[in-house]
């Protein structure tokens, strides 16, 4: 954290003065107005409702920090900044997340966490276990994959999401706390972002999900394609029928076809016949 000295409103007793939700909201789209006018670019966490996230990979990204006693005390602390719109821009690059966030102070404070790219050896191992699980991208992008592939996924230490180990946090702010509250907002603030583009996971992570995606289906591919080469083992074979009931079916064969060859000759004799008895009755 920044060193500095902390600027705050008091009230007549000496107690931090109460601000509501409400002049924070203000001051917060006061700030973030004053920003776009700048520049254009600035993109701000805004909550479809009163949820921190509402999708697989949202809600994955915050139980994953959750998850960790490093910082399960203190992330909750940035719940109510990013819920009253206080998380003014953030960004998500191969390998980071800045953020600009509303504080105490007139001006945002900047936030900027660096995240080690994903390990070659726990890329490969996910990649290979998501053989022929994954039909689409899409159903990727939407979480609709098999629980085993989530557990995966999310395993401490080797999924994909990162280990506070893997994680350095810095702040503007003068809080001498590793994770601040404006830290904490940014941090939530990654998970809504992921709700809107699940795909700036990879990014951030620095990995390919086509990677991830094509092997999969190419896998699922070659896997139907030697099925529908294979015989159905429902369809039981000439011979395996003669084994079955101790018969020769070619002989069998062999005695339809003659009883037909009888049957037909049979016929065309009668006729002869009849047409024989008609022409004598006729003359």
């Amino acid at each position: 954290m920044a060193i500095g000295v902390i600027h705050m409103a008091f009230d007549r007793y000496g107690y931090p003065k109460y601000v509501t939700v409400a002049e924070k909201r203000a001051k917060a789209q006061k700030s973030l107005e004053k920003l776009r006018s700048k520049n254009s670019d600035i993109v701000p966490v805004i909550l479809d409702g009163s949820k921190l996230a509402r999708t697989w990979w949202g809600k994955a990204w915050n139980g994953n920090l959750e998850s960790y006693s490093d910082y399960a005390n203190r992330i909750g602390r940035g719940r109510s900044y990013v819920r009253h719109g206080a998380v003014l821009d953030l960004k998500i690059t191969p390998g980071k997340i800045t953020a600009l966030v509303q504080g105490s102070e007139t001006k945002p404070y900047r936030i900027e966490i660096a995240i080690q790219a994903l390990g070659k050896t726990t890329w490969e191992a996910i990649t290979k276990a998501c053989e022929g699980k994954i039909d689409s991208l899409q159903e990727l992008i939407e979480g609709k994959f098999p629980k085993a592939l989530a557990d995966l996924f999310t395993v401490q230490g080797k999924g994909l999401f990162p280990a506070p180990k893997e994680i350095s946090l810095s702040c503007s702010c003068p809080d001498w706390a590793t994770m601040c509250k404006h830290v904490a907002a940014a941090l939530y603030g990654a998970g809504a972002r992921l709700d809107e583009n699940p795909e700036l996971f990879f990014v951030l992570r620095s990995v390919n999900i086509d990677d991830l995606v094509s092997k999969a289906i190419a896998q699922k591919s070659e896997t139907l394609l030697k099925k529908s080469g294979r015989k159905s083992g429902r369809v039981i074979d000439h011979d395996d029928i003669s084994a079955m009931f101790g018969i020769e079916m070619e002989a069998e064969d062999e005695k339809a076809s003659q009883t037909a060859t009888a049957k037909e000759g049979g016929t065309k004799e009668k006729t002869a016949r009849f047409g024989t008895a008609k022409t004598r009755k006729d003359l």
